[in-house]
């Protein structure tokens, strides 16, 4: 059985993994839990889903912003 500690280790890792890279050690020690734990695995591509879906939104939003300031023409 494995222990709490290490399911939340392993999501702290998912997060900072979606933000910027691993040390090799944290990898290694993410990627042997993800294979071992089905719980964590499911996490993992929920994270991955959610942060692909707020990633498409942020350029969504940012083509608007731009193609609206594209169509503002300055006061003379």
């Amino acid at each position: 059985m494995k222990s709490m500690y290490s399911c939340k280790h392993a999501t702290t890792l998912m997060s900072k993994k979606l933000e910027t890279r691993l040390s090799f050690r944290e990898w290694v020690w993410l990627y042997t839990h993800l294979a071992l734990c089905a719980n964590c695995r499911r996490c993992y591509r929920q994270f991955k889903l959610l942060d692909k879906a707020n990633k498409s939104r942020r350029a969504f939003m940012q083509n608007i912003a731009a193609s609206q300031a594209s169509h503002i023409t300055p006061k003379s």
